[in-house]
């Protein structure tokens, strides 16, 4: 986790420094620069929540994951507005009341919560892409950046694990 951050402002300088500036690459840049190796077995770092808790958090993901597989298959369908509505709604920044994210970040160490909020802001971005690619046609820049939103994922993943 903690690379993927100065990864990423290196991905944003890069357009910048080429002669010719291509802000469909953006999205490019940063899904590469989040991609995430899994970790070593028994190398993510243990979090405790509240027996509760932790049953609702597991289900967000299950729904998070679900989500995922809705949006793919609306993008596959080319309803662009419905994948942006599901990824809002359902994982966006507009989401977090719904996922009770004020309570459960109390219990998570910063990177868990930095990766989170990753993927949210990551989804609300694609709504945006995803609503641009109903006008425009062009769906790569929101492919890319779905991608982000699961690179959040996988790098959380990747790092941490309930108890």
């Amino acid at each position: 986790m903690r690379f993927i951050v100065p990864l990423a402002a290196i991905a944003i300088a890069l357009p910048s420094l080429a002669q010719q500036h291509d802000p469909s690459m953006h999205s490019q840049h940063m899904a590469e620069a989040a991609v995430a190796k899994p970790a070593p077995r028994g190398a993510r770092q243990l979090v405790k929540f509240p027996a509760e808790m932790r049953e609702h958090t597991l289900a967000n993901m299950r729904d998070h994951l679900l989500a995922l597989q809705e949006i793919q298959s609306a993008l596959a369908r080319s309803e662009y507005d419905r994948a942006a509505d599901i990824a809002e709604k359902r994982l966006g920044m507009s989401s977090l009341a719904l996922h009770g994210a004020h309570e459960i970040s109390k219990f998570m160490p910063q990177g868990m919560q930095d990766a989170g909020t990753a993927m949210h802001r990551g989804a609300s971005r694609f709504g945006v892409a995803a609503r641009d690619a109903a006008v425009t046609g062009d769906v790569k820049p929101a492919i890319g950046a779905l991608s982000e939103v699961m690179g959040a994922c996988v790098a959380c993943h990747s790092g941490y694990r309930l108890k």
